[in-house]
């Protein structure tokens, strides 16, 4: 079967101007390279280090923002590509959330896990990420709270929160703390 590639953000969120982020690209693949897109432009070709590769975006301005796509190539053909990744320039002008883990954050598979995202700014939608992934989790509008029932081995991770006003402006927190779940 053809290779699959994710792609995803390192560390996620929306990222301040001026700020920086690894987009990375991994593939269960053996040798070949990464094309790298934004929208339809071709951006870079990216040598694999493993199975694994990284563009780095820093000094982040409006231009970086957008959707990007990885393509895995054997020999100049395109064997797979991966789902797009958004990336988000907004000035983070609302103050940091505190993330928590409840009960802790070392717990046994199968059992049930909170995320709390707390936000000193009211009337906020907060999202969580976990490394790695590319989609975010949206929490609970009143608590800020995201549930995890019969956690398993691949939910262990490095997660973090983010917060953002619901008006017309919509205003961008700095992101959390970051914390490991481990899953034994």
């Amino acid at each position: 079967g053809a290779p699959t590639i994710s792609i995803f953000q390192k560390p996620p969120g929306v990222i301040p101007p001026g700020g920086s982020t690894t987009i990375c690209c991994i593939c269960q693949c053996s040798y070949g390279s990464f094309m790298l897109y934004k929208g339809s432009r071709r951006l870079h070709t990216l040598e694999l280090s493993g199975s694994r590769a990284e563009f780095s975006i820093s000094n982040a301005t409006d231009n970086d923002r957008g959707t990007y796509i990885c393509h895995y190539l054997e020999g100049g053909t395109v064997l797979a590509r991966s789902n797009e990744l958004e990336i988000s320039v907004e000035e983070l002008r609302l103050p940091r959330p505190d993330l928590s883990i409840l009960p802790g954050h070392e717990v046994t598979a199968g059992a049930d896990v909170m995320f709390r995202c707390t936000s000193a700014h009211p009337s906020t939608v907060c999202y969580l990420y976990l490394e790695g992934h590319t989609r975010a989790q949206l929490l609970s509008r009143e608590q800020g709270d995201y549930n995890l029932s019969h956690v398993q081995k691949g939910d262990s991770g490095r997660y973090s929160c983010q917060c953002s006003t619901l008006n017309a402006s919509r205003e961008w927190s700095a992101i959390s703390n970051t914390l490991d779940l481990v899953v034994r």
